[in-house]
């Protein structure tokens, strides 16, 4: 198997060569250079397997056993888990009527970020602990992929990690999850801006090849091809919980912000996974418009809402959607990306998007108050509490034909959002979260009128200084 760069520059790279990178080169996101299909006999033998032993034979598929043996690979991703509240990983809590939540959220920050990246923290560290080598990994976030990475990586050896957070954009229990790690390897910024407006320093530094090659940089958000390739497997264990028998489509309904999780439900489709999939999104449209209107676009500003994993502007990851459906035509991904990212702005082609709606059938969006008037059904109906983002997905159960097995992808524990679970007349949760108040914090601040780029560079270099004189 070999990866390439979404937009063409970048091609036959090893699986390690992309675990250990940021954005491409060429600005582009990498992608295997082709889609492994499965048999059936694949199909009808995978039904039994567990979770871990899903991601196991997923990735299996996508790495290459010179690059890490069988037992190796196995020892990585069954070592990943240990921290999870359930022994099955995921489970599925059947309410009535089909409503079907997926909970992904019983790692160890009470998120479904912890399902992909403790394996690849394990993965980083695995091939680091060989090299001897360190690497710094730069991390944005809008909720909750920044503790996940913290904890995959926190304490290790090898690795440093940075992480920049929207100050008073997370809910105050997703910052304590950052703010109060304090670890010699953890470095956590709280930067007064949007998702979208971090975004732009650590792209400036992923641009710099020579920072890159120097400090190691690598990201670990979800355009680190690791993370999507993990989250192909929990399609699979929806799917195979869900069918009846394999064959049957089953529907998954994911609530999306930079579009990652969708991109991995495509990616098992193209496998040959019987799924589709519908795709929810909050105020901040971007993913509806592109699915509904093909129209990628940016608006004016991102809002602030009760789902704000989900308050992304820029679903980087519809690159890798249109590599899909283009059939990894690089130059035609080049062509649509230059246009984006001189206009703010571009239509997709036609086919493409054609392409596309055979897996994505449908897209909607839930504004605050569907939110909210979701959670409260959820609770009166079924004496169950979702966080807000599953409460977009959920919001799909009471507004379309249900004429297949859904699942509703729930991302993130309700304990992480109790402002949204008061707003709803729910009993608050609490699992996982009531220490946190009373730890010490350690952060720093990225003020309004700073130059981002220049703090951000000073502190890769400060780490990379501080390692050598250990």
């Amino acid at each position: 198997m070999k990866y390439c760069s979404t937009r063409g520059r970048q091609t036959g790279l090893s699986f390690q060569e992309v675990l250990f990178s940021g954005y491409a080169e060429d600005g582009g996101l990498y992608m295997p250079e082709t889609i492994p299909e499965l048999s059936q006999t694949d199909l009808n033998k995978w039904c039994s397997y567990s979770y871990p032993e899903l991601v196991y034979a997923i990735a299996r598929r996508f790495i290459d056993e010179q690059e890490i043996s069988n037992k190796d690979l196995a020892d990585v991703i069954n070592g990943s888990f240990t921290r999870f509240r359930i022994p099955e990983i995921i489970r599925i809590e059947y309410l009535p009527e089909g409503l079907n939540i997926v909970e992904l959220f019983h790692g160890p920050t009470l998120a479904f970020k912890d399902l992909p990246l403790s394996v690849v923290g394990r993965l980083l560290n695995y091939y680091l602990s060989k090299s001897g080598k360190h690497s710094t990994i730069l991390v944005g976030t809008s909720g909750d992929t920044g503790s996940a990475a913290i904890e995959s990586v926190r304490g290790q050896e090898h690795m440093d990690i940075i992480v920049l957070l929207p100050h008073g954009r997370c809910t105050p229990i997703q910052e304590l999850q950052m703010t109060t790690v304090v670890e010699r390897n953890v470095h956590v910024f709280c930067v007064e801006g949007t998702s979208d407006d971090l975004d732009k320093p650590i792209k400036q530094c992923f641009a710099d090849k020579e920072l890159v090659s120097t400090h190691n940089l690598i990201s670990i958000n979800s355009i680190n091809w690791g993370r999507i390739l993990v989250q192909v497997a929990h399609y699979f264990y929806i799917y195979y919980q869900l069918c009846g028998s394999v064959g049957n489509s089953v529907n998954v309904v994911v609530p999306t912000g930079a579009a990652g999780n969708l991109t991995a439900g495509c990616i098992a489709q193209k496998m040959g996974l019987p799924i589709t999939l519908a795709a929810g999104v909050n105020v901040n449209d971007s993913v509806a418009r592109v699915i509904k209107k093909a129209d990628f676009s940016l608006k004016e500003e991102v809002l602030q809402t009760l789902a704000p994993a989900m308050d992304i502007q820029v679903p980087y990851n519809v690159e890798r959607l249109v590599y899909l459906y283009a059939n990894g035509d690089t130059t035609r991904v080049k062509e649509v990306m230059d246009t984006f990212e001189k206009n703010n702005s571009v239509d997709l082609p036609q086919d493409i998007m054609e392409a596309m709606r055979t897996a994505i059938v449908e897209s909607f969006i839930v504004d605050d108050g569907k939110i909210t008037e979701t959670m409260q059904r959820i609770h009166e109906e079924h004496r169950y509490i979702v966080c807000p983002h599953t409460a977009v997905a959920a919001a799909y159960h009471y507004q379309w034909k249900r004429d297949v097995p859904h699942g509703y992808v729930a991302t993130a524990s309700p304990a992480k959002f109790p402002d949204a679970v008061q707003k709803a007349k729910a009993e608050p949760v609490t699992e996982g979260i009531k220490h946190l108040k009373d730890l010490p914090k350690e952060f720093q601040w990225m003020r309004k009128g700073q130059d981002w780029h220049t703090i951000l560079r000073a502190k890769i270099e400060a780490i990379c200084v501080q390692k050598k004189n250990i």
